[in-house]
């Protein structure tokens, strides 16, 4: 079958590698020049089952509440007339129960733990590098309160698959000595041994070229979608920047744009952006420097060790499809990482960054066939889009076959 997935990120580059591998021939429309220069291309390069709790939940409706006024926290609102942003918001809201936070997290963790194996099955496959380190993730606490308030969640995901350990501070510097001068001001925190840690932006790059010369999969770059061609209840062709392109089927895989496109055809697909910062630093000292990615869950601050480099990211910004930074953006982030690894990197060196997370209301992405029969979407994976998105390209290319999923589809399967 002729299949052609819109988008070369992390999520789209996945689905078109299962979906060559099922023996289907591929073509990947992408407007960049190259793959995973959008939200893929900076992130915090954790691979993360340990961070599958979803973001609605009560907490989250008092923080985003707060949000409105106070724009010095880790959730920033601009508030501007954008009906869809209000739409996006009373569905969000709408998932801020104990039940539903509960009911949303159990299915992220599911994809989150297969999608693991898949990231891991494919570098191994493959050969692909990404300065990956599977040593594990710490989350960790600056008070004893938010430790006994914050390891809540991490149980819930413990009851549902999740190997932890609830660390105190000389266990915690014990995993982590990058963190040793820093254990006078941390309470302790939950290691995740099975998380790990790359890059995504090389993994996608490497992986792109992998189905370029090894399996046949067609890239498009340069290429922008400009509508769907629809007759009847199928999509015929795509119309592109560089003319109409036909398949037996298409895949949606746009990162934020994906719910601009769908929603232009009837398709009830409520992405939202969500601007995130990063910061990608060299190691001036690597001795000094994270062995392993964390999480200071005080601060809503994490990173990642890649290489010889350090990436730290933040925020969570509602502001529309605007991209921008100031240097400014990034000044708590780089005085929380100081206090963290004390002479481990010059601020000056960094190289900056801000993207779009693709969020759902529940947090939770949407994947299979949507409103017509040879149209799909794998796409609203949020902030965990670089870990679900090997384990959602393998459901996908289950689904397009016709085969049972090698995981429960409940609560995965698209209905909208």
């Amino acid at each position: 079958m002729k299949i052609l997935v819109l988008g070369a990120g992390v999520v789209g580059t996945a689905a078109a590698y299962s979906l060559a591998k099922d023996g289907h021939e591929v073509t990947v429309v992408e407007r960049h020049e190259i793959a995973a220069r959008g939200t893929s291309y900076s992130n915090a390069g954790l691979v993360s089952p340990g961070d599958a709790t979803a973001w609605a939940s009560p907490t989250a409706l008092r923080t985003f509440l707060r949000a409105l006024y106070n724009h010095d926290l880790g959730i920033k609102v601009r508030l501007r007339f954008d009906p869809y942003f209000l739409a996006w918001s009373m569905r969000f809201l709408r998932q801020c129960t104990q039940e539903r936070l509960r009911a949303n997290t159990a299915v992220k963790l599911r994809l989150a733990l297969y999608s693991r194996d898949c990231i891991n099955a494919i570098s191994d496959e493959t050969g692909i590098g990404y300065d990956e380190r599977r040593k594990g993730i710490l989350y960790f606490f600056r008070s004893q309160q938010s430790l006994d308030t914050g390891t809540d969640n991490y149980r819930f995901l413990a009851e549902h698959g999740l190997p932890i350990e609830i660390v105190d501070r000389n266990r915690l510097v014990e995993l982590e000595p990058g963190l040793a001068g820093a254990k006078d001001k941390i309470a302790g925190g939950v290691y995740s041994p099975i998380d790990q840690t790359g890059d995504s932006r090389q993994f996608v790059e490497r992986l792109a070229a992998y189905c370029a010369e090894k399996l046949g999969v067609t890239f498009r770059y340069g290429t922008a979608v400009e509508g769907l061609d629809i007759e009847g209840d199928a999509v015929r062709r795509v119309m592109t920047s560089a003319g109409p392109l036909s398949a037996d089927a298409v895949v949606i895989s746009m990162g934020p744009e994906s719910g601009l496109l769908g929603r232009r055809y009837g398709i009830d697909l409520p992405v939202y952006p969500v601007k995130g910062y990063t910061a990608t630093l060299p190691l001036e000292d690597e001795n000094k420097g994270p062995t392993m990615g964390g999480a200071d869950e005080d601060q809503l601050i994490a990173y990642s060790r890649l290489g010889n480099r350090l990436r730290l990211a933040s925020t969570a910004e509602f502001t529309g499809f605007d991209r921008s930074y100031r240097p400014s953006d990034y000044a708590a982030m780089f005085r929380t990482a100081k206090d963290l690894f004390p002479g481990a990197f010059d601020e000056k060196k960094a190289e900056l960054w801000a993207g779009l997370r693709p969020m759902m209301p529940n947090s939770v992405p949407v994947i299979g066939r949507a409103k017509y029969r040879n149209l799909y979407l794998d796409t609203g994976h949020g902030h965990v889009g670089w870990t679900m998105a090997c384990g959602s390209g393998r459901f996908l290319a289950d689904l397009v076959a016709g085969r049972k999923p090698e995981i429960d589809p409940q609560g995965l399967v698209y209905k909208g």
